[in-house]
């Protein structure tokens, strides 16, 4: 007994008779039983999709969302404020005391959307310099 333990330890002999025997192999898988077919993964050819993205649109779409969220917040009498920064194209959120109704919080900070509007502007002066 202890040999086989052993053996067991050093991958001898009985490693071998303790492992289960693996499936057969199916050479030919065009070959497969009606069964195995029908489980087999489906492949469909990869079609081309176009996808038509209306800025427009979707910017109006963004800002029906902020005034339903602006809404929401006041039925709730949440100090939770919504909207969009029409430089950047991007929502900002606002967190205001309900007493005072000075804002606490606001995401992106104040410092980070100046930050960002600066650079807009040189951005323009870069493209203004060089048409």
């Amino acid at each position: 007994m202890l040999n086989t333990i052993g053996g067991i330890g050093a991958g001898g002999a009985g490693v071998a008779a303790m492992r289960s025997p693996s499936p057969p192999v199916n050479p030919n898988p065009s070959a497969n039983t009606p069964a195995q077919a029908a489980h087999a993964p489906k492949v469909f050819e990869h079609k081309q999709v176009q996808l038509q993205i209306n800025p427009a649109q979707e910017r109006e779409n963004l800002k029906q969302a902020v005034n339903m969220l602006n809404q929401q917040a006041q039925q709730t009498n949440r100090g939770l404020g919504f909207r969009m920064d029409e430089v950047l194209n991007a929502p900002v959120v606002t967190v205001t005391s309900a007493q005072t109704g000075e804002v606490v919080r606001q995401i992106p900070s104040e410092v980070v959307i100046r930050v960002a509007h600066n650079i807009e502007k040189v951005k323009g002066m870069f493209f203004n310099g060089r048409a």
